[in-house]
């Protein structure tokens, strides 16, 4: 129950920490809060199905006792036999899978071994997600939290706010451009984000001895066939009943082989929650993708900066922006963004006008170039 608690706390911190301050986009969230939630759940879901209950059920004759066969086979693992599974049910197999090993010819048997570690990969899982934001935490290091000051709230005595107002005002112009870097730093994480959710494809892949990469087209494939003519891929990935070999010795001192079939209740939980993942996964790729563009974007094009300011703070005049983005980087227009995000939007505009208003009386941070044009970042 503690633990449960903790992952609560765990998940009112997030909660919180996104709706009061935003450092980073939704998609980012997606892959650091979101996607680290439901991993967690997953995870406790797992470990909670192996504590209560039977996580393994094998059928036992009388010289075993019935724990000792089920923690020998849920330690060393089942297996199926790959050749059953595209037999018909009931009448030449028992259930898909199951099949005499012993019969003609060569037949390929599949081990079933990854089910006791479901639940720790998870886990690892959700640590990897998280690693981007927690690095992007330690880069930022609370600045757009110092910066706004509570003017996300906007309720304050006039006197405080233009004082707060004056202050956020000064630190804007005398570090004008030299927020690239810390820009760069955050789209380095939304790379590493893009990274993590591949490389977590391929780590499942190895996981499931290579049937994941294609498993959700697979079962849109077997779910829009006939499926006597199709082997499930649910049942072929996480089998729910397998064989299990287990050795003793007899009352002569010769080794006997104990033949037994084996249930794995817990797999009806196991493959909800990778297909889930695997959509989950390929969706989380692709708005990631499309994220990056998005920044390569914002990167080398200066016009698609005001386009984008002007459209997501309307209240800002367009000529405040092209001022703004024509007098300093990338950096600069990607932190007043964020300012954007979480300060009070009459406030807003009145600290980017009289930032315009400065820069267009003060040519101080002039950058080189044709008068009147946007220039790089």
């Amino acid at each position: 129950m503690e633990f449960l608690r903790g992952v609560y706390a765990f998940m009112q911190v997030s909660r919180s920490s996104v709706s009061h301050v935003k450092i980073d986009s939704p998609v980012f969230r997606l892959h650091t809060n979101a996607t680290v939630i439901l991993l967690i759940t997953f995870s406790i879901a797992v470990t909670t199905r192996q504590y209560v209950g039977n996580p393994i059920d094998c059928v036992h004759t009388r010289d075993i006792p019935e724990d000792v066969l089920n923690t020998y086979c849920w330690i060393h693992s089942t297996y199926t036999v790959v050749d059953a599974f595209m037999k018909k049910q009931g009448s030449e197999v028992p259930f898909p899978g199951i099949h005499n090993s012993q019969g003609r010819g060569p037949l390929t048997i599949k081990h079933t071994k990854y089910y006791q570690w479901v639940a720790f990969t998870l886990f690892f899982q959700a640590i990897l997600f998280y690693t981007p934001r927690w690095l992007w935490k330690s880069w930022e290091g609370g600045k757009i939290h110092a910066l706004i000051m509570d003017l996300d709230i906007g309720i304050c005595s006039e006197a405080e706010k233009k004082q707060k107002k004056k202050l956020l005002l000064d630190y804007l112009w005398e570090n004008l451009r030299y927020h690239n870097w810390w820009a760069y730093r955050y789209y380095v994480c939304e790379l590493l984000a893009l990274i993590n959710v591949i490389g977590q494809m391929f780590l499942m892949n190895r996981f499931f001895d290579g049937e994941f990469m294609t498993f959700g087209l697979d079962v849109i494939d077997y779910m829009e066939t006939d499926q006597e003519d199709r082997m499930d891929p649910m049942i072929y990935i996480f089998p729910r009943m397998t064989k299990c070999t287990f050795f003793k010795y007899g009352s002569s001192g010769e080794v006997e082989k104990h033949d037994a079939i084996c249930i794995l209740p817990l797999n009806v939980v196991n493959e909800k929650i990778y297909i889930f993942l695997w959509f989950w996964f390929i969706l989380l790729t692709l708005l990631t993708l499309l994220t990056l563009i998005y920044r390569v974007v914002i990167i080398f094009s200066p016009r698609m900066r005001v386009y984008l300011f002007r459209m997501r703070f309307r209240l800002v005049r367009r000529d405040a922006i092209e001022i703004i983005v024509r007098r300093s980087k990338m950096g600069d227009w990607f932190l007043l963004y964020l300012l954007g995000e979480n300060i009070d939007t009459v406030i807003f505009r009145d600290v980017v006008q009289d930032l315009a208003n400065r820069l267009g009386h003060n040519q101080h941070h002039r950058v080189p170039g044709l008068k009147g044009e946007i220039q790089d970042a």
